[in-house]
């Protein structure tokens, strides 16, 4: 292997053992990984620039603005003192209708803002309810990595595929995707209930208290709030269109972004651009140099011969290696790095004789949407929610994630293989 090709991967694995760690933040390390491949000449300016997939970064910086808006209103904690009222206080039709519309808001927001967004309307609940805050904290999460598996726009991994591969559409990822994730999510909500039934007990008293909870106020700003949704639902609107107007998802975000911004002036603006998540933005910056490196030393070239002489090219054999693969590394590594350095390797299959991709497509997806619900670092959702949750003095540590999240995710990915293997094969 020649001299480049050595550095390229040491730097990557250095970079990755370092995220894993956690010690430094994944967003200096995948810039600084990114820098020295350059520095070191493995990969050019030019060619770095053009390994950054701006299609993605444009996805997510657009529906950062339009959600962050959204929040703003209390649209969120509306949506969830309302839904607490509709279950009469009862702990254990909240746990699965909060998981509901958390599943659902993952789909269609994406997982990372939607548990921003939910957590807090969780402690608010449990908080009045005196009951213990982990069965909502956990299952929101792993509702919202079931439901961003959903589309194309639900989970990182998603768009990333989205991006690379222009001929799966929003509608693709819908019909291909939904149906597996309304399924294992429908499987889950009773296991979630079996779970954690014993410690949703509240009395009558602090029901009724909930009950009483008034929805007046909650909604802080009515005319911003009719903006929001007249423009998230035409942005919705084009995600579905954009293949027949030629345009890329992109386009479709940022120009819901700027359209909002435009009629709510500039005071929303600042704010906006605020609360977009620059770290997120930058790691996936630093990422796509890396991965970069990879390809342009021919080692992502290498590992895809490597799969296709294990599997012998056959394509339900290398669907299921891939869905596998990326549930279990998905499980402990963050699965953003894993899907970046999956996408060329898959891309070289389909010069080396394997004439449909696409089942390979859908097996990653799911394997590394699904995959982040193995392990607490399996996805940044789970890290974000986390963080909240100790901020609020409920730690959730490593290995209480782990005995729960492990085996409802091989528990998903069993009825994926089912999946994929009827569907497309």
């Amino acid at each position: 292997m020649e001299q480049q090709a050595i550095w390229a991967i040491g730097i990557f694995l250095l970079t990755y053992a370092l995220i894993i760690s956690e010690k430094i933040h994944r967003t200096l390390l995948a810039m600084v990984g990114g820098v020295l491949m350059v520095v070191l000449g493995i990969i050019d300016q030019e060619s770095a620039i053009h390994h950054i997939d701006f299609n993605t970064l444009g996805l997510l910086i657009g529906m950062m603005i339009i959600v962050n808006t959204t929040a703003e209103t209390g649209l969120f904690n509306y949506i969830g003192i309302w839904t607490a009222r509709k279950a009469k206080g009862n702990p254990v039709t909240i746990l699965w209708l909060l998981s509901l519309i958390t599943a659902i808001g993952s789909a269609f927001l994406d997982n990372v803002t939607t548990i921003i967004l939910m957590v807090p309307v969780a402690f608010s609940i449990t908080r009045q309810l005196k009951v213990r805050s982990f069965p909502y904290i956990f299952s929101l999460i792993i509702a919202s990595n079931i439901g961003g598996t959903a589309t194309l726009i639900g989970d990182p991994p998603n768009i990333m595929i989205g991006s690379a591969v222009k001929e799966l559409t929003f509608v693709a990822f819908l019909q291909n995707l939904a149906p597996i994730a309304i399924l294992i999510l429908a499987v889950t909500l009773p296991i979630f209930i079996a779970l954690f039934r014993k410690s949703l007990k509240t009395d009558s008293k602090h029901r009724q208290s909930l009950m009483n909870t008034s929805l007046k106020g909650l909604i802080t700003d009515q005319k911003l709030l009719v903006k929001c949704l007249i423009i998230l639902g035409l942005t919705l609107l084009g995600f579905f269109m954009h293949q027949t107007f030629h345009l890329e998802s992109a386009t479709v975000a940022l120009a819901g972004a700027f359209l909002l911004l435009l009629i709510t002036g500039e005071h929303v603006m600042e704010r906006a651009f605020r609360t977009v998540e620059w770290p997120t933005i930058f790691f996936f910056v630093g990422l796509f140099v890396l991965v970069g490196g990879l390809i342009e030393t021919g080692t992502i070239k290498r590992l895809a011969e490597w799969s296709i002489e294990l599997t012998g090219g056959d394509p339900l054999l290398t669907s299921m290696l891939i869905l596998w693969l990326s549930a279990i590394a998905s499980a402990f590594l963050d699965n953003i790095p894993f899907v970046a350095t999956m996408i060329p390797m898959i891309q070289d299959m389909g010069s080396m004789g394997i004439s449909n991709l696409e089942p390979l497509w859908w097996s990653l997806a799911l394997g590394a949407c699904l995959g982040g619900n193995g392990s607490l670092i399996g996805a940044s959702a789970n890290l974000i929610a986390a963080g909240m949750s100790a901020k609020e003095g409920e730690p959730i540590t490593f290995v209480r994630f782990l005995k729960i999240g492990f085996p409802l995710m091989i528990l998903s990915i069993i009825l994926s293989s089912a999946y994929i293997l009827i569907r497309y094969f």
